[in-house]
């Protein structure tokens, strides 16, 4: 492959729903340029994008894959992403590189959820964007409709580029709507001039008429000579849509079919004509020896940085690392320094990835997206750069994840390739995440929802050949007790030689601090229990908080004070009153009237105006309680409310299903407080039995 300046480079997102035809798209791209003899098809799992197993698998795409496709003298880097809302994680490492997006949108479904939030990525990266409508070919694709549905959307930004021509109700061409021009397809993307049909007259000066709005609207000069009724010429045009698609005031929208390679050449001339090069776009860095900052502005004279944006962990071809150049040129002799790890690293080969295959190259401008094989220790977000420019960048911002399971090994003795093997999916995902939570005796894994998990477990399985179980979590419960007691505790044994003995009286009351498991103190009077045995009771104290005797949870808010005892000169030992004060603590405990406390979480829910009704019906099922709405930006409300985490279980999926996908949510523990009396036996119950099995 050629190297590339600069400015002859585009870097390119490809966002849309799952299932839209991103992939497809890329593949009648890389077709049309030349890349392929024959277009591969997700169904059959041969296309660049998707090389990965669990994706030829599921038939869908799970990654970001880069494929960069030479066009022109000009060598656009697409990032075809997952729609799915599982795989977030990768939409946004692909912005995070990314200088423009294409929108992709079914002409036969329409602007589905996955397109919206497109849209939404793409303000808060402040990205250029593009539609372009796929599935013209099938017999129910509506593109008017689509246009249509786009502009109550997002308004006069919307500018239709392109209205198709049909025969027979088959798809054969396209109106120019901006040259005012006729086009006929002649075999894939290739076309030719025609007349433009009576037919689409009338949608023609409705798109026309739509074009020109968006046009006027860019400047005031423009706008005075649209409404005194003047025409525009086709420089004007031209110009003012060069502007501001590049800043995002203008969205042009483009058509064709993905799976006849129809409308690619258009998209590609659109992409080269209209997105901006790197050059256009702002990073600032830090240097760390010096604390000032480093303006990058994929400057090429400046000294080489560059930030990794992805990590891919393969078990056949290795470890890349996948970086955007933000200043300079890399090249093999480049001594690459990563200031995140303050480590030196080596440079084996400079490769750029398209799909799975390894180009090699001899060097990178500022802008270009590459990889680099086998680094030692960087990860996702790091920055590379020399030592004598050690500078750093911010790191890449990915979606928290909220969902969590219960997972344990399938086979005894896994446990250890199961971690080395999580290690590194964690290594190529950003939301995806171990804890091990000793208290509550489980190994929890967090992702962005169920889907995601499922296809975790399926990857530990086909890749590295270990296996799963995965549950429903253990909720981190809390036992309290809501009264004073006094109880006492004797641990004897008799037997030849040295027995055991140990005497405690012991009181038991609420310390009114849910933060501690417990306070000890002691107030014996008369020496009735020997000093040196005082630390061997609260030992018993700390043990026995661990593990309540209610359900097993850990205990909090307990105050225990040893008020009397009695000890042996001989059978007396440590062990002997720990084993009192244990006794003592599980009497005591049952009897100052034990409760359970569950973790309240205060969760933030983001939804359009009209689901705010069903999120609030919902959460009050859920016993929460609504606190308050805010509104935000693009029509939508923040629903904070105070939910008990347990009722949270499976909240990913069923937020998903009231809002068609396009709800959001968070959650924060708040603090604990007594569970129902329904709540309460029912977790000592499932705990009972969970004992039960486990023995």
């Amino acid at each position: 492959m050629n190297v590339y300046t600069s400015e002859k480079i585009r870097n390119v997102a490809l966002l849309g729903h799952g299932g839209c035809g991103k992939t497809t798209l890329v593949e009648a791209m890389a077709y049309t340029t030349g890349i392929i003899k024959r277009q591969g098809k997700v169904e059959e799992g041969n296309t660049i994008s998707d090389y990965d197993k669990e994706e030829q698998k599921r038939l869908f795409s799970i990654s970001t894959t880069v494929v960069p496709i030479e066009y022109e003298g000009t060598k656009i880097n697409f990032l075809d992403t997952p729609g799915y809302f599982d795989f977030v994680g990768e939409v946004e490492e692909a912005l995070a590189v990314a200088d423009a997006a294409v929108i992709v949108v079914s002409a036969k479904a329409g602007v589905e959820v996955g397109a919206i939030k497109a849209w939404e990525y793409c303000e808060k990266h402040n990205v250029p964007r593009m539609f372009f409508v796929t599935d013209m070919d099938l017999e129910n694709a509506n593109f008017s409709q689509v246009v249509e549905d786009l502009i109550g959307l997002y308004g006069n930004k919307i500018a239709p580029f392109h209205l198709p021509i049909k025969e027979n109700n088959k798809f054969v061409g396209f109106v120019n709507v901006v040259k005012m021009a006729g086009r006929r397809f002649t075999t894939g993307s290739n076309y030719e001039e025609c007349e433009i049909p009576d037919s689409c007259r009338e949608t023609l000066a409705k798109f026309r008429e739509s074009l020109l709005e968006s046009v006027a609207e860019t400047s005031e000069e423009l706008m005075d000579k649209y409404f005194s009724g003047e025409e525009f010429t086709q420089d004007e045009i031209s110009h003012a849509l060069r502007a501001n698609v590049t800043d995002g005031s203008i969205v042009p929208v483009l058509m064709g079919s993905g799976l006849n390679a129809q409308g690619t050449t258009m998209l590609l001339q659109a992409i080269v004509k209209y997105f901006p090069d790197p050059t256009r776009k702002t990073i600032i860095g830090k240097n760390v020896s010096t604390g000032e900052s480093f303006e990058a502005n994929y400057d090429v004279k400046k000294p080489f940085t560059a930030r990794v944006f992805k990590t891919i962990v393969d078990p056949f071809i290795g470890k890349f690392s996948l970086f955007k150049v933000c200043s300079g040129i890399l090249k093999n002799d480049t001594p690459l320094y990563n200031t995140n790890k303050d480590a030196d690293e080596k440079i084996n080969k400079i490769y750029i990835l398209r799909g799975k295959e390894q180009i090699e190259v001899n060097e990178l401008h500022a802008g270009d997206i590459g990889a680099l094989a086998k680094l030692s220790v960087t990860a996702t977000g790091d920055t590379l750069a020399t030592k004598a420019a050690p500078v750093q960048y911010d790191p890449i911002e990915v979606s928290k994840p909220y969902t969590s399971m219960r997972y344990k090994a399938k086979n005894k003795g896994d446990d250890d390739k199961i971690s080395q093997a999580l290690a590194k999916l964690m290594d190529e995902d950003l939301t995806l995440k171990v804890v091990n939570d000793m208290e509550n005796r489980q190994t929890l894994l967090y992702g962005i929802g169920e889907q995601h998990l499922e296809v975790v477990a399926s990857k530990l399985l086909n890749r590295y050949k270990v296996e799963i179980e995965i549950s429903k979590p253990r909720v981190p419960y809390r036992e309290t007790i809501r009264k004073k007691v006094s109880v006492r505790g004797k641990h004897k044994k008799q037997t030849g030689g040295h027995g055991q003995y140990g005497d405690v009286v012991m009181e038991f009351e609420p310390s009114g601090d849910l933060d501690k498991p417990y306070i000890f103190e002691e107030k014996i009077f008369g020496g009735a229990v020997p000093k040196n045995y005082f630390p061997a009771v609260e030992k018993g104290i700390q043990d026995c908080v661990q593990k309540g005797p209610l359900a097993g949870y850990p205990v909090v808010g307990l105050k225990a004070t040893l008020v009397d005892g009695s000890y042996h000169p001989v059978d007396s030992s440590e062990m002997a009153f720990k084993m009192a004060t244990y006794l003592a603590f599980k009497q005591g405990f049952m009897e100052a009237s034990p409760v359970l406390l569950e973790p309240i979480v205060t969760v933030k829910v983001v939804v359009p105006d009209k689901y705010t009704g069903d999120i609030m019906g919902d959460l009050n099922k859920r016993r929460g309680r609504i606190l308050g709405m805010n509104p935000v930006a693009g029509k939508k409300q923040e629903i904070v409310a105070e939910v008990p985490l347990a009722e949270l279980y499976g909240y990913s999926t069923d937020l998903r299903s009231m809002t068609g996908g396009i709800g959001e949510y968070s959650y924060e523990f708040a603090r604990y407080e007594q569970a129902p009396s329904d709540v309460q036996q029912r977790v000592i119950e499932e705990n009972a039995k969970e004992e039960e099995n486990e023995a």
